[in-house]
């Protein structure tokens, strides 16, 4: 199992919007530390509703300059609302993200949960699942040459290409949750999963349904990533208080929480430090000299 850390890397728990202070120093910092992958988000609009605005940045803006900054760190998405855009917008700036940082691309993509943000857009949020399916189909025929295909989003006859192409094979699509699909089929047609945390037994259960699925489709085990906010305390043995989609709780409870999801089939967790009371750059010191150690596999990627 790998560890990341998830963007904006700053305490806002206060509110929604992040301040972005040194936010160029600290994902370079944390390359320089061996984490494995940093996680941007797709956020459109600041939502008060939803009450995070993620890194303020526009996605593939920010990729390219994360790409131009750092050499060897994941860059990771999650995750890219599908619905939201066309599908030949979101291959050619994703293929370009992943060219121009050597292949370190993890492109997380979802159908969307803020109801908020359609009607800007003029689209319906009770169909995004469809539009999900047919945009995923779209991006995956863009890393052929000269695709011959049609949806519901347009039509290539085969006589013009979409450059550049991704790196390696194509695009590692990692699928967010359900994104309004058969989990059948989110087994079946990611290159990964992204899932949220959940009671250890239920993640489990979870996960070898997930892994099953593939198996039973003769398919290559494929990796399991989920996030967790962590306000790592003071004291080792502090141990865990529930908080957002985490707890606060000691290094030596953080250790047992990541071997535990090791265990279970999960290949990288991305640690979020929105409401770490501690400082920022300290707190990734210390997961990096205390936790990183014990989980030095690199390979989120297929």
């Amino acid at each position: 199992m790998s560890l990341g850390l998830v963007v904006p890397l700053e305490e806002y728990s206060q509110s929604p919007v992040p301040t972005m202070n040194r936010h160029l120093e600290r994902v370079q910092l944390a390359e320089e530390l061996g984490f494995a992958a940093v996680w941007i988000r797709d956020v459109p609009f600041n939502v008060p509703s939803f009450g995070d605005a993620g890194q303020t940045f526009d996605p593939f803006v920010y990729l390219g300059l994360l790409a131009g900054a750092t050499s060897e760190i994941a860059l990771g998405v999650a995750s890219m609302v599908l619905p939201l855009r066309h599908p030949a917008h979101v291959a050619k700036a994703a293929a370009t993200a992943d060219v121009l940082s050597g292949g370190r691309l993890l492109l997380g993509i979802a159908s969307g949960d803020r109801p908020d943000e359609y009607p800007a857009m003029k689209m319906s949020f009770e169909d995004r699942g469809a539009r999900f399916r047919e945009s995923f189909q779209y991006i995956r025929r863009m890393s052929e040459s000269f695709p011959r295909f049609e949806n519901s989003h347009g039509q290539l006859d085969g006589q013009m290409d979409l450059l550049p192409k991704p790196f390696g094979q194509g695009l590692p699509l990692l699928i967010t949750g359900g994104s309004q699909q058969d989990m059948n089929w989110v087994a079946d047609n990611g290159d990964g999963w992204l899932t949220y945390p959940r009671n250890f037994t239920i993640q489990s259960q979870a996960i070898e349904h997930y892994r099953k699925r593939s198996r039973e489709a003769g398919l290559a085990e494929k990796p399991v990533t989920q996030p967790f906010h962590i306000d790592l305390a003071d004291d080792p043995k502090e141990g865990p208080r529930p908080i957002h989609l985490g707890f606060r709780l000691g290094m030596n409870h953080l250790r047992d929480y990541l071997q535990t999801v090791q265990s279970i089939g999960v290949n990288h967790v991305a640690l979020n430090l929105r409401f770490n009371q501690n400082d920022t750059e300290d707190t990734m010191r210390r997961i990096a000299d205390e936790i990183l150690p014990e989980f030095t596999n690199p390979q989120i990627k297929q």
